[in-house]
């Protein structure tokens, strides 16, 4: 029950806290976010048109070549052939482990 009542007090407490609000971000003339009140920052609102934001932005390839497919294969595969070169470890046996510092026969 206690705990409820300290729950429901620091909910209570919480309430009327006010909502923290964030700067105002201006934009360069290439339509990049940056910090306003720098050089080369628009004034606060100022919005890059929708024609001019698609005509600034590169068009990027839709596929990827062959020559890119093949190397990624090629990467993925050695990544495989090495994870199946590893030794094999399941940490079971004592041998699989380096030897501690307490690990001697006089232990008792």
């Amino acid at each position: 029950m206690r705990a409820w009542i300290f729950a429901i007090a620091i909910s209570v407490a919480f309430t009327p806290a006010p909502a923290a609000f964030a700067a105002p971000t201006c934009q360069d003339q290439n339509g990049a976010t940056i910090k306003c009140g720098i050089p080369g920052a628009m004034p606060v609102g100022w919005r890059l048109s929708v024609q001019e934001r698609l005509d600034r932005q590169m068009p990027a390839p839709e596929y990827q070549s062959a020559n890119e497919l093949l190397k990624l294969i090629c990467v993925i595969g050695i990544f495989f052939a090495l994870m199946a070169l590893m030794p094999e470890f399941d940490g079971r046996r004592a041998g699989d482990w380096d030897r501690q510092e307490d690990d001697g026969e006089d232990r008792r």
